[in-house]
């Protein structure tokens, strides 16, 4: 299974579709919520939102969904990063609820070879985030910093630190 990529294996315009999606649960919204101490009852509290809001029903809270947004593109963007840079725009589009499926996509928008060092490119791209009818529920742009080939070779190849593990006779 690929995880991530070199700058090398980037090209602009590409797009991945990152599968698969995820089912958000209720679980899933208060377990975030209270992680991250966000106690809006939009999120947390069905009385309030079935009586007092437009929705009629707890709307998820939209940093969970470009936070998994974000996890789902790591094994096709990300997984071999040296940092995230870079969050340049996040926009919530539509709302999400309780038992909506998220699908994501990236673009590579651009690709810039690094000015300090030779060995890593800044790879620009562009994430958005669609419910199971294909509406569009998140876009964001983030710029991230990847290793070349010659990187990876250097530190020890695809998976450097992991222990070899000899097979034992039976």
């Amino acid at each position: 299974m690929q995880f991530g990529r070199t700058y090398e294996e980037f090209t602009v315009g590409d797009v991945y579709k990152h599968w698969p999606g995820k089912t958000v649960t209720e679980y899933d919204d208060h377990l975030f919520c209270l992680l991250t101490m966000n106690h809006h009852p939009l999120h947390m509290d069905s009385n309030y939102a079935e009586k007092t809001t437009d929705f009629g029903k707890n709307v998820v809270v939209g940093n969970y969904i470009y936070s998994l947004l974000l996890g789902m593109s790591v094994p096709d963007v990300s997984g071999k990063a040296i940092a995230n840079l870079e969050v340049e725009s996040l926009k919530h589009v539509a709302p999400t609820f309780h038992g909506d499926t998220i699908y994501g996509e990236t673009t590579v928008l651009d690709k810039t070879p690094s000015k300090s060092k030779n060995d890593r490119g800044i790879v620009y791209v562009e994430t958005k985030g669609y419910k199971q009818d294909g509406t569009l529920v998140c876009v964001f742009r983030r710029k991230v910093m990847v290793p070349t080939e010659t990187y990876i070779k250097e530190r020890g190849g695809e998976q450097p630190g992991r222990p070899a593990i000899e097979q034992q006779e039976k």
